[in-house]
Parts: C-alpha cells; structure tokens; sequence
C-alpha cells in the first residue's frame, strides 16, 4: 500500500490524543526508536521537521563497522557493541549490508606484525557475530587486490573485513518498516513546542512545514532524537538548559572507481592529524573521508571546508599511484556529528570526544538520546524505548528487534550488486513493473541506469516529496555525481510534479533550489 504524507497528516490531525510514544527525529536514531517502539505494540508517531536522514545520517563514511580507532582509544566497550551490532544489521538488512573487504597496507615492517595482532583482537571482539577472519597480505596480494595502491615502499598489508552500506536506503527502509508495524511517520513537520501537563511533558505542537498549519499531539512518552538538534528540543522544555552536544564536520570526497581499481578498501590508521583515513569503493565510486573539524554553528546543509578538502586529497595522494585532485571530486559532502561531549574539557579535540551515545530524562519526562553512530541505532533505539517504558509507565512489552528483517530484506550476491536496483531489494519486482511503462523505463541520464520508475517509486513509496529527496537520498545522483545530478533535475521534477499534481510553476521552483544545493556539492 502506498505510503502518503498527507494521508498520515490528515491521520493525525484526526486523532491528536492516545499516542504511547511520539518520537521527535527522522535520522537513523529517531528512525530506529519508531521502528522499535510500533513492532513492542505501542502506538507511535514520528515527526521530522524536513526529510527522513536529510543532515547526519545521509552523510556517513557507508560504513558498519566497530571502528578500529576506538579500539585503537581503549574503547573496548564501545568496539564489541558497535561490531555485534554490525552483524545483526548484516542480517536484518542483507540487500543493503555486504561484507567489505579492508587492507592496512604496510610501509615498514614492524607495521604488518603491529597491525595483525590489533585486527586480530577487532575479529574476536565480535564473537559468533564475526564476519570473516583477518589476514596478513603479501606485498603482491595487495596490489592484486587493489591495482592503484601506491607501489613503492610496499612491504605487505593486513587484510580486515567490516560492513559497508547505503546510509539513506536504509533510513528508507526503516521508515517503511516503522509504518508496516503500525506507526506513523511525518517528513517536513517541525516541532515547535513541548506541552506539559502538571510539569510532565504530555505532547508536542508541531507546524505543517509546506502549509503553516500547526496542530497539537499528546502522548505518554516523548522522545528527542533529533541528532546535532537535541539541544533545541531541550531548550524548549527547560528555558536554562546547558548544550549537550558539540558539532564535528566530517567530510568526504567522491572520485571515480579507477582510484582504487579494485573492490577492496583503503584504510589508513594513522594521518597527520590523529585520525584515521578511508577510500571506500561505493556504487561503483569510491568515498574518500574524513575529517574530525568542532564547529559552533549548525545546519542542516554544511559545507566543506578548503583546508578538509586539502588534508584527504593530499592523504589519500599519499597511499594511491594517481594522485586525486580538486577536478577529479564528483562529489564533495559535509555532515555535523552530534557528539555527546563531556561538560569540561578540550572541545578542538573531537576526535578524542567519545562515540558513545547519551541517554537521559529531564525532570519533566522528556528522553533524550544523542551521541552514537549509525552501526548501533539498533541497541540505542532498544535502550531508549526501554528507558521509555519505565519514565511513562508503559505497559511492558520486551524488544523484538535483533531479529527483525527490516522492509525489502533480501539475500543480494555480488553479481547483483552491479546494478543499482539491489538497494531496493525485495522491492525490485515492483520497479521493474512501473518499468512496463515505456516512458518510465528510460533513463534519467546516460551515464547512469537511474530510471523514472525510481522516481514514481520513491513518490508513492517512499514519501518523497522534493526533488532533494529524490536526488539526493533516494538515488543518491547527488552523492555520486553532482553536476549529472543537476542535469538530470528538470526531468526529475517534471515526472515527480505530474505524480504530485503539481504545475510548473513548481517544477520550476524546485529546480532552481535543488541546482543552488548542488552547487555546494561541486569544487570550484
């Protein structure tokens, strides 16, 4: 059944009272929560104020993984959560989960001794969760393995497995595995009050971001996961709350799959700041990333900075035969991280500020989770909706979720990885149905196999409603190649304004506002 946005706002205007749980956030965190809370049986809505994953969680490394730098810290807690947790997604999601294939490549010789007892302690930390066993390398294996690795100087490398992943497919697939439990969930609806009933929060007031409308909910439980945004939502339930989270802009570069030249990762352990550096194959891409730099402001569009753009190309020039430049980047984006940081202390220094997520309830009831990483969504979304049971007195229901095939969950070889359509997983038959159509079997742009099925598929199915959504989390034509991206827009929109009901007046609109969001994915 098609998911409609103003089916469920009508929905909800109609029935303001009664929710167990209102969940305020749409990026992986908040979208966890939604599908946890609806498959225990609780009643549940969820209300993001633009698109489902459109700041933090659209803008990730596309890795499921432990993080062999916090292992590196000492965070031995943190590493064997984050990596059994890697192989319940790699099972719940196994259309958009693959196994990844990484290689610390060796320079001097006590690296490949130093490097193998560190992943062999990553492999055990994951226990019957493992994915696959380290190895040493031979100097020969690893330019099999990845042709474009600088050559000279080489002695060998070890070889690690992690998860590698579509980040906003799979905030996709939780919304519409969210709703196939029952719940409610919003794009482009802001909260903008908290109410409280006897000093305990008992709903919110939100505004229709498209119309101005606004209309009250009231619920048991409320539930702020909005991200780099928590601090807001705080704000609005305590007038002299202290900021929670400190911002880090990580950015990453997209350059052609030549770069590596095989299917194997990069992953460099130490830069020259401290962190570590990966080049990731991607849709037939490769992601280069990323920087740890504290800001103060945020938003939901950041922008690279010159000198991060600068620090990856000159690191990954190091480590690869055919040094990227400026006009090699089809694609250059920033997310903010909302790092749950410590009250005192060094706030320049994120990348030694914990992954670690925060949750908490203020005097009022109002919960909070924020900090994390995409790899744990699962257990914070567990720990909160636990948290939730006991602050609003739900009836108790027990998890269900670490077994849960999340919407379109299907087994996908390699071999069918190399069409794009194995993101939608379960869901392919139904596209290519939409294709039968002969106008929307064409494609949007030669260089890419994106058709316009796609587009009508992520309207009707996927709560589409700009052409951002469909650009940039839905296709992901943004993150690929931005300029192609641009191209593709006016005929993008004409498809999606005809599905929408929309003039062109409109088409207009949202094309000359998706070409300005694009250009800041372009360097100059």
């Amino acid at each position: 059944m098609p998911i409609s946005r103003q089916k469920n706002i009508e929905y909800l205007k109609n029935n303001p009272d009664g929710w167990d749980v209102i969940v305020i956030g749409g990026g992986a965190t908040g979208l966890g929560v939604a599908v946890d809370a609806a498959s225990r049986g609780y009643k549940t809505v969820l209300l993001e104020q633009s698109d489902f994953a459109k700041s933090t969680s659209s803008r990730s490394t596309k890795l499921v993984h432990g993080g062999v730098r916090y292992l590196a810290q000492g965070d031995v807690r943190l590493v064997r959560e984050a990596l059994h947790e890697r192989g319940r997604l790699a099972r719940n999601a196994p259309h958009l989960v693959k196994n990844q294939k990484f290689i610390i490549a060796n320079y001097k010789l006590w690296e490949q001794p130093f490097y193998s007892v560190g992943m062999k302690v990553y492999d055990a930390l994951a226990g019957k969760l493992n994915i696959g066993r380290s190895k040493i390398y031979s100097k020969a294996k690893v330019i099999d393995a990845i042709p474009q690795i600088k050559h000279n100087k080489l002695v060998g490398g070890v070889m690690y497995y992690d998860g590698q992943f579509d980040d906003s497919r799979l905030a996709v697939n939780l919304m519409q595995t969210a709703t196939e439990y029952g719940a409610t969930l919003v794009n482009y609806v802001k909260v903008t009050s908290v109410q409280k009933k006897f000093a305990k929060v008992a709903g919110v007031t939100v505004k229709d971001e498209f119309t101005g409308e606004e209309f009250s909910l009231r619920g048991k439980a409320v539930i702020n996961a909005t991200g780099i945004f928590v601090d807001q939502i705080l704000e609005m339930d305590t007038k002299d709350h202290q900021a929670t989270v400190r911002p880090s802009q990580g950015v990453h570069l997209i350059v052609d799959g030549s770069f590596l030249g095989g299917n194997d990762a990069i992953m460099v352990p130490k830069t020259s700041d401290g962190r570590v550096l990966f080049c990731v194959p991607w849709h037939n891409k490769v992601i280069l990333g990323t920087t740890d730099t504290p800001l103060k402001e945020f938003t939901l569009e950041p922008r690279p900075l010159d000198e991060e753009i600068d620090f990856i190309l000159e690191t990954a020039g190091e480590y690869l035969e055919r040094k990227p430049t400026r006009a090699d980047v089809l694609a250059a984006y920033a997310g903010l991280r909302p790092l749950a940081a410590p009250k005192d202390g060094d706030g320049d220094k994120t990348k030694e500020i914990s992954r670690s997520h925060k949750l908490f309830s203020n005097e009022s009831g109002l919960i909070t989770i924020t900090g994390g990483k995409w790899t744990t969504y699962r257990q914070m979304a567990e720990e909160t909706v636990d948290l939730a049971i006991k602050v609003a007195e739900l009836p108790p229901k027990d998890c269900v979720t670490r077994e849960l095939k999340i919407h379109g969950a299907k087994q996908t070889t390699e071999a069918e990885r190399k069409d794009w359509r194995y993101v939608y997983g379960s869901d392919q038959a139904a596209i290519l149905r939409l294709q039968e159509e002969p106008e929307l079997a064409l494609p949007l742009h030669p260089k890419y196999e994106f058709t316009g099925a796609q587009v009508v598929w992520a309207v009707r199915e996927e709560m589409a409603q700009t052409l951002d959504d469909v650009l940039a989390r839905r296709i992901r034509a943004l993150y690929l190649d931005a300029r192609v991206a641009k191209e593709m827009a006016p005929k993008v929109a004409h498809i999606m304004a005809t599905e929408l009901g929309k003039d062109q007046a409109w088409e207009e609109k949202q094309v000359n506002e998706f070409c300005q969001l694009a250009d800041g994915y372009i360097l100059q």
